[in-house]
């Protein structure tokens, strides 16, 4: 991986994410989610429930992962990145990311206290493409 933009374009084209947590045991835990609403920086925004196990757990341990992958016909791609998760109830932010879709999971629109968004800060990625793999820091993205 080259540059963010690269990163950032890649991302966009999946509709997937999977995030993972630390549980109480010091055990991943993942999750598929929508891809992120937001890229920012070293930053992705996520929409999800405030009560959800996921949500918890980034609460108790910051710490995570989240992948996304592509299985072309003939080719694999994949990009795992590490870092932290803050958890977001910034009115702004939530209002940002709100989908009028979004009220099928939050009964009360935007304001609900169960909306939250999960903002996923990584520090290093890992890459993979034709049998080759390549680490990097995000801080040396151009």
């Amino acid at each position: 991986m080259k540059t963010r933009q690269q990163l950032f374009n890649f991302i966009a084209e999946q509709k997937t994410a999977f995030i993972a947590s630390v549980d109480e045991d010091g055990f991943p835990n993942i999750k598929a989610m929508f891809s992120p609403g937001k890229m920012e920086g070293n930053s992705f925004y996520f929409s999800t429930n405030t009560s959800s196990m996921r949500t918890q757990q980034f609460m108790k341990n910051p710490k995570a992962s989240i992948y996304f992958y592509n299985r072309g016909r003939f080719k694999y791609k994949g990009i795992m990145l590490t870092g932290t998760v803050e958890v977001l109830q910034d009115a702004d932010i939530k209002k940002e990311l709100w989908h009028e879709k979004d009220i099928i999971y939050y009964s009360k629109g935007v304001t609900d206290p169960d909306y939250c968004v999960l903002k996923f800060t990584a520090e290093k990625g890992r890459y993979y493409c034709a049998l080759k793999s390549e680490s990097f820091l995000m801080e040396a993205l151009k």
